[in-house]
This record gives C-alpha cells, structure tokens and sequence, in this order.
C-alpha cells in the first residue's frame, strides 16, 4: 500500500511560480542588524563576566603573576594583529 505524493517543482495547480527574489539591500540590512544584534549580546555577557569576576580585589589581595601572564599574551594578540593590519594594507598587484 504505496501512497506517491505530489512534489511541489516551481508549479502551482498548473502555473509556474516565479521565486521572489529580495534585494541585495535588504539582504545586507538583515545581516547587519543580526551582527549588531550578536554584538550586542556578546558585549553584555562578557561585561556581565568582568563585574562577577571582581578581578581588580582579587590582584589586590593576591599575586600578580597570573594577571602579568594573561596581560602579556593580550598584548601579544594585539601587536599581532596591528603587524597583520600594516601587512594587508601593503600588498602589492602584479
């Protein structure tokens, strides 16, 4: 006892369909705000992070050596990605 069911392939009880096709403006204004969205929500959990870690009373009353390790490998990041920036912005075309 097979049951065939019918497949929808562009047509609607007998006419063609177009697809809707939707602007490249419209496409890019729903990506932006999905990323000014994202941010938004990145930004709030990580500062909701930083004021929960209460990490200014913890170098107070402990060692340093922690805070100078992780202080160290962000500036490493960071003169990493400036060093990146200087390059890409230097490429030269053939």
């Amino acid at each position: 006892m097979s049951r065939t069911l019918a497949r929808r392939t562009g047509t609607e009880h007998g006419r063609a369909v177009a697809p809707r096709h939707r602007s490249v403006a419209f496409v890019e204004l729903i990506t932006t705000a999905g990323l000014a969205l994202s941010t938004a929500v990145a930004v709030t959990a990580v500062s909701i992070g930083i004021a929960r870690a209460d990490t200014i009373g913890t170098l107070a009353n402990g060692d340093g050596a922690p805070f100078a390790i992780a202080l160290f490998i962000g500036l490493l990041l960071s003169a990493m990605g400036g060093f990146t920036a200087m390059m890409a912005g230097t490429t030269s075309r053939d």
